[in-house]
């Protein structure tokens, strides 16, 4: 896809449409309450957090798109400043709350930018994303595949999040006299947090903050923020520490468990600075038998337990809203991509997805464009899933049918597109408070 046309989780100038994935911190930088440059189009969950997190938007900007159906936008190609229209729908990421992933086609051809995401091939919810994303491509190989390379690398084996989080459950009743410290992030890990309650009976403890976005998520009878009410605390991520861990031994026995992909690695309390291993060189080793995972007789199988021995209080468990690499390469050979491009590349742990999977992409196979396919026939074949909605943005300028030229690069197009000055503007405004309630 040309530059200049959509942006999807990044907030630079230039581009004509913006398309956000998910409120994850690390995919919101550079956009802020003050934000203005052009409508931006999220899922309808992430619509309903997003003032939240940014308090004082201009919400008239949120364009919320249901997943499984297409849309449509008219933008203006930047290096001719003509007209193309480009097509999209959102497929669920299974990453955290309101996530997606969003499928692109147009004259440039087919292209996803999956986000972050979990890709569980076993997993109900998995099966139905592959029914949407296999009925919206209807065959078709896409051109370039934006793919979350977080656990690129064989290394990362990790099971399910059942099983995980089934793993942390019997981690907690294996200290029934304990308290016990959860280290989450400001969004994602409501299911395991659920999974707990449910199978334990019990509230879990947030911070208020917390508290506040698992009321917006629908949960009002789990959560409290009331410590006397459990011994399960759900606690920031950055407030989990070795040194908290020990304070709070100091009055009750307390353990803390931190879900995550990747092993949390800490400080020894011996001070042996040897053992900071870079994230790049803590790799998991692949385990047998993983589905289970389970206590047997005081110990935990698969290598479930305080990490390397290094801190008594602490276990690691590999629960992951990341997609592992075996579940990586099952998706690259479902969507067959021409080509691949990894999201995530300021990472200590970025590998780049080709180094491992460019075997799977390429081929002879004919791609067939949009364009062509609508020469060929009477009707246009838009709609591949149940029903198309209307979000039409045209690029509006007085002068922007004036003779153009055809070819690329041009000095007129330049002017052109300049006269339409934020390039997008929305015809048709489906944001409201009430279209949030769902």
């Amino acid at each position: 896809m040309e530059k200049g046309l959509v942006s999807v989780d990044r907030w630079t100038e230039g581009s004509q449409a913006y398309f956000l994935t998910h409120l994850h911190s690390d995919h919101t930088q550079g956009l802020s309450s003050t934000w203005s440059r052009a409508p931006i189009f999220c899922s309808r969950i992430t619509a309903k957090l997003f003032p939240f997190k940014f308090p004082d938007f201009n919400l008239s900007l949120l364009r919320v798109v249901d997943v499984g159906f297409w849309y449509s936008l008219s933008l203006v190609f930047p290096s001719s400043a003509s007209r193309t229209t480009v097509e999209f729908m959102p497929i669920h990421a299974h990453h955290c709350p309101g996530a997606v992933m969003f499928l692109f086609r147009g004259d440039f051809g087919w292209m996803l930018y999956t986000g972050d995401f979990r890709w569980e091939a076993n997993s109900e919810r998995a099966q139905l994303g592959r029914t949407t994303l296999l009925n919206a491509l209807k065959g078709h190989r896409l051109d370039v595949l934006h793919l979350d390379n977080t656990y690129c690398n064989p290394s990362y084996d990790f099971p399910p999040r059942s099983v995980a989080a089934q793993q942390v459950v019997d981690i907690i009743v294996s200290h029934p006299e304990h308290d016990i410290i959860i280290g989450i992030d400001t969004l994602g890990k409501e299911e395991l947090l659920l999974r707990i309650s449910r199978l334990l009976k019990t509230k879990i403890w947030v911070w208020p903050e917390r508290l506040q976005t698992m009321h917006l998520l629908g949960f009002h009878h789990i959560f409290t923020t009331k410590t006397t009410l459990t011994r399960i605390r759900a606690v920031p991520r950055y407030s989990f520490s070795i040194d908290t861990l020990e304070e709070l031994n100091k009055k009750c026995p307390t353990i803390g468990i931190m879900p995550s992909g990747v092993p949390w690695l800490m400080k020894p309390s011996d001070g042996a600075d040897n053992l900071f291993g870079s994230l790049l060189t803590s790799h998991y080793k692949k385990r047998q038998g993983s589905t289970s995972g389970r206590l047997q007789n005081g110990k935990f199988k698969d290598n479930i337990k305080p990490v390397d021995g290094r801190h008594r209080y602490i276990y690691s468990v590999p629960y992951s809203d990341h997609s592992c690499y075996a579940e990586l390469q099952e998706f690259i050979e479902l969507v067959q991509p021409i080509s691949m491009k990894g999201i995530v590349s300021s990472s200590c742990c970025y590998v780049d997805p080709v180094y491992y999977f460019g075997r799977l992409c390429g081929g002879s196979k004919p791609l067939e464009r949009l364009s062509d396919k609508q020469e060929k026939e009477d009707g246009s074949e838009r709609v591949v899933a149940p029903e198309m909605k209307s979000c039409l943005v045209s690029a509006k300028s007085t002068n922007t049918d004036r003779k153009r030229k055809t070819g690329k690069g041009g000095s007129t197009g330049i002017h052109a597109l300049r006269r339409v000055r934020r390039g997008a503007k929305i015809i048709q405004n489906d944001f409201s408070a009430d279209s949030l309630e769902s």
